[in-house]
């Protein structure tokens, strides 16, 4: 007699720290409260959640019914919540001492809402690295779930993944479900009856368990997902077809290790699912590894070589963004800051903890870095941590040190209102421009970059037709814009505030001169930084080059991006438009830059009338709604013709809160 096989289904609901209210709300409408709803109505069905503590204090707080129908069946033993850092940082990304206080924050946060302390913990972007053994382990986490591709990779076979394994790192054990790739790409894509169809199968074939966990949003928030999901019964059809069937049970995962041994040791390679590897990865590394994926598939040996053809790690993103690397670094810096205080008030711990949140430092089939108000968040969340950080223990004005190991050091100048970071590479530039008072990096831009799947965008719009199902938001190429060549050349240099141009060829050979005086040299141009309260004021001395053309340039993140509450002002109280479009100004001395979003506003002021132009800087990326372009900052270039050979040119910033 064939024994039934235990599915072991668990969900992962996440939104990123600063998301859009209207946008979480959008995925509670559609997805969150009609998954729930239609759960709790099967108290037979059993199953296993995760919802990131940031998103379920929001859910809570906004949705108390709804959010007591989950806090409900858990308390009746229908379903187990998993644990994980509150935020949903990448684990292996932060130190030590924060995974364990990431962890142990959700997990009272369950505790002291359910009555239930979690046993197991869902691993974002099931990024493996064995150093997180001891931070799970540490916090009372006895099992986590990764994808059945970190199994292959040491050799393991797909039917010997039907139960979990056990780890030890430095002799502490931890317990590793393997997820189902095929049971991913089939919930909730191919009808029900196909599912349940294929779960008693695997029974047939003697399976004991079938083994899935993945987002949530997949049943509403995807293309397609919410009228297939719910108006055309795909979720009631799969929970009843699974009730009825004698070949198919459900469980938590709490039940199903408490019911059966370990299938023995097993050590998994840093790694993360197998599109992770791909997304980590550079061009044109990312085109060669997914052209030998492709010849593989199609040469038939695509299953059984792809474990060894394993691409890249998520660190990856840490090399090939600097934006990325910056923030990381920065975090990092600022969480050793915060552990040296003898005791770290709560709301400085939530800062770092909300700044550790995984979105904005990476990117795939998601916005994630691409987003400028999940950067924004994160920096928002560094600048109020830093502030309150100064405020208990004073440093330096000027320091240096090579902060993101990329062998050139950052110069750092603050006063109480703002902070300016400059790199000695030869641009001579400045990478960051913090406002306290207004917790905003004007420095935050992203420059533009050859993507892989910019090679898609020359094929025009597609989909993957998959029968009676619908297609995965992997199989579909759209256009929410239209994208022109031109709007994907990648750029060379960062996008940063005073990149110099010396007769149309970017200056690259300044030197620090007094690194304490944020002083740069280069033959025939000296350049200072001075930074007083809230205004920034930058020298140039320009020596023999009457006649020439000298340009700087600054990509400046205004919140408002292309919104209509971020515009320019003239100096005669005029607003010729808002940082969306293009603005050609002659021979001017004054401009200002106002921000609702933001709050404040950034006053320009030359001591040499200037001709300025302005316009939008945009990136094409990818989302699961299709090929799109997003605003990262307002670039403004100012140009002299140098009117003498001794000519002193000065440019102030003065940064400050909007009038009320």
């Amino acid at each position: 007699m064939t024994r039934p096989i235990t599915l072991l289904l668990g969900v992962h609901a996440h939104q990123p720290v600063g998301n859009f209210p209207e946008v979480i709300e959008d995925a509670h409408q559609r997805c969150y409260k009609p998954f729930l709803e239609t759960l709790h109505a099967y108290p037979d069905f059993r199953f296993s959640a995760h919802f990131s503590g940031w998103l379920l204090d929001w859910l809570r707080e906004r949705h108390p019914a709804d959010m007591e129908l989950l806090a409900t069946m858990v308390r009746r033993g229908q379903v187990e919540l998993f644990s994980s850092g509150d935020t949903e940082p990448v684990l292996a990304a932060i130190p030590h001492r924060d995974r364990v206080g990431q962890l142990q924050t959700l997990n009272d946060k369950l505790a002291d809402w359910t009555g239930v302390r979690p046993s197991g913990a869902w691993l974002t972007e099931r990024v493996w690295e064995s150093a997180v053994v001891t931070a799970l382990a540490e916090t009372g986490i006895r099992y986590v779930t990764v994808d059945d591709y970190h199994f292959f990779c040491t050799g393991k076979s797909a039917d010997e993944l039907d139960g979990f394994f056990s780890t030890e790192e430095d002799g502490t054990r931890l317990d590793l479900f393997p997820i189902s790739e095929a049971l991913r790409y089939r919930l909730p894509f191919s009808p029900a009856h196909e599912v349940i169809a294929y779960l008693e199968q695997l029974a047939e074939q003697g399976q004991s368990a079938a083994i899935y966990f993945d987002d949530i949003e997949k049943f509403g928030i995807w293309p397609e997902t919410y009228d297939w999901v719910y108006n055309r019964g795909w979720l009631k059809a799969l929970i009843e077809g699974v009730l009825v069937s004698p070949m198919i049970r459900t469980a938590t995962y709490a039940d199903f290790h408490a019911r059966h041994a370990t299938r023995g040791v097993v050590y998994l390679p840093t790694t993360s699912y197998s599109e992770m590897n791909e997304w980590t990865l550079p061009m044109p590394a990312a085109g060669t590894y997914s052209a030998l994926l492709a010849s593989e598939k199609a040469a038939g040996r695509g299953d059984r070589h792809r474990p060894f053809l394993r691409g890249g790690i998520w660190r990856n993103f840490l090399t090939r963004y600097p934006e990325a690397n910056w923030m990381h670094k920065r975090m990092q810096g600022l969480s050793a800051r915060l552990a040296a205080l003898p005791a770290a008030p709560p709301e400085l711990t939530e800062a770092l903890y909300r700044a550790q949140a995984n979105d904005a430092y990476w990117h795939g089939l998601f916005g994630g870095l691409y987003l400028p108000h999940l950067r924004r968040a994160v920096w928002n969340n560094l600048v109020a941590l830093e502030a309150g950080l100064d405020k208990l223990q004073a440093r330096e004005e000027t320091s240096a040190e090579d902060l993101d190991l990329d062998g050139h050091p950052e110069l750092f100048t603050h006063s109480p209102s703002l902070q300016i970071v400059l790199r000695d590479d030869g641009l001579g530039a400045a990478h960051e421009l913090l406002s306290y008072p207004l917790g905003h990096n004007f420095g935050d831009s992203l420059r533009r970059y050859h993507e892989h799947y910019h090679d898609k965008i020359a094929g025009g719009a597609s989909r993957e037709h998959l029968g009676e199902g619908i297609a995965s938001a992997h199989d579909i190429v759209r256009f929410k814009h239209p994208i022109d060549a031109e709007d994907i050349i990648p750029d060379k240099q960062p996008r940063a505030l005073f990149v110099d141009i010396l007769d149309a060829a970017p200056i690259t050979d300044y030197r620090t001169t007094a690194p304490d005086k944020l002083a740069f040299a280069r033959p025939g141009i000296s350049k200072q930084f001075i930074v007083a309260g809230n205004e920034l004021r930058v020298v140039w001395q320009l020596k023999g080059l009457a006649g020439h053309r000298f340009s700087t340039r600054l990509d400046l993140s205004m919140p408002s991006c292309d919104g209509f509450l971020g515009r320019y002002v003239l100096a005669d109280g005029s607003i010729p438009c808002g940082f969306g479009q293009e603005l050609a100004l002659a021979t001017v001395s004054w401009l200002k830059l106002e921000d609702g979003i933001l709050g404040g506003q950034l006053a320009l002021q030359v001591s040499l009338a200037a001709d300025i132009k302005c316009r939008p800087h945009q990136t094409v990326s990818q989302s699961e709604a299709g090929f799109e372009k997003i605003m990262q900052s307002a670039e403004l270039q100012l140009h002299w013709v140098i009117p003498d050979d001794d000519c002193c040119l000065q440019l102030q910033l003065n940064i400050e809160p909007q009038p009320s």
